[in-house]
């Protein structure tokens, strides 16, 4: 007697799933997700590979440290720390080490040379598929974009999808979270919605331009200072992770290399400057008057 009733809602709930189904497909501006390739696939599971390996470098680097902690042995952060100390801290005699944890400390130190070996031939794997995609070198010549990151955006991203570059910045949640109404705009954090292994990427990316900003005399560093004394170093580090994300977008939509002064001057215009711009474009008396180039932004 229990199990008939929600037999019953299951059968009358299937005909209401289909017509939403049908009537969707039929609804237009619907947003359709490309197929990818049997290339961005094979990238893509290398990626996946490779962080699963990355995670268990990391799980095995920290009970190596945990071990050698509880001896009074500090090893300074970082992976490559860590591989560097470790076969001197095992060689040395004055360390009051145990004959069990020296040979416990020397397995694990070796399978985490053979994990980096692993992901540095992961890496070749990646780059060497990466190159065959048509908007992966064009992707490097932009500032904060390496290898992995642009093997990523190749693997995940078709430009055709989006109609602008606001779209993939908020399809990998780069974009504020809006809690308006009433005719009043209400922007708070990130919405964190989307791919978070490419917004992960990406604002790492950004992180690498950031720690050399104050030595760059270019449109950029000049852009970016300005934005670090208006809003702070973590706010504009994220504004350069969406604008690089909007970037990526124009470049893979045109496969073109990155230009630093169109992506960075019209930022330096001011409104008035920019309704004059629009009027030349539109007005034909005004014809002759220099209109600047657009920015990868839109």
């Amino acid at each position: 007697m229990l199990w008939r009733p929600v037999q019953l809602l299951t059968i009358g709930a299937e005909p209401f799933r289909r017509w939403d189904l049908s009537s969707g497909l039929c609804r237009p501006g619907i947003h359709f997700v490309p197929v990818k390739t049997v290339e961005q696939q094979d990238i893509k599971a290398l990626r996946s590979a490779r962080q699963l390996m990355v995670e268990q470098r990391t799980a095995l680097a920290n009970p190596i440290r945990a071990f050698l902690a509880e001896e009074g042995v500090i090893v300074p952060a970082g992976i490559q720390k860590l591989q560097q100390y470790l076969p001197e801290i095992l060689e040395e005699e004055s360390h009051e080490l145990s004959s069990v944890l020296r040979r416990l400390l020397h397995t694990l130190g070796e399978d985490l040379r053979n994990l980096n070996i692993r992901i540095h031939e992961m890496d070749n794997e990646i780059a060497a598929l990466s190159r065959q995609q048509s908007g992966y070198h064009p992707l490097l010549t932009i500032p904060g974009v390496g290898p992995l990151i642009a093997a990523a955006f190749v693997s995940e991203v078709s430009a055709p999808q989006f109609a602008n570059g606001r779209q993939l910045s908020a399809w990998c949640g780069l974009v504020p979270r809006q809690h308006s109404s009433g005719g009043k705009n209400r922007l708070s954090s990130l919405s964190k919605n989307g791919n978070r292994h490419l917004r992960t990427l990406i604002i790492h990316g950004a992180r690498a331009v950031m720690r050399c900003v104050q030595n760059r005399d270019d449109c950029l560093g000049e852009w970016l200072r300005k934005l670090i004394a208006r809003c702070g170093f973590m706010k504009a580090t994220i504004a350069l992770a969406n604008k690089l994300t909007r970037i990526i977008w124009r470049v893979l939509r045109d496969e073109v290399d990155f230009n630093m002064q169109k992506a960075f001057t019209i930022n330096s215009l001011s409104n008035k400057n920019r309704r004059i711009i629009e009027f030349a474009n539109t007005d034909e008396k005004t014809a002759t008057v220099p209109v600047i180039a657009c920015s990868y932004t839109r």
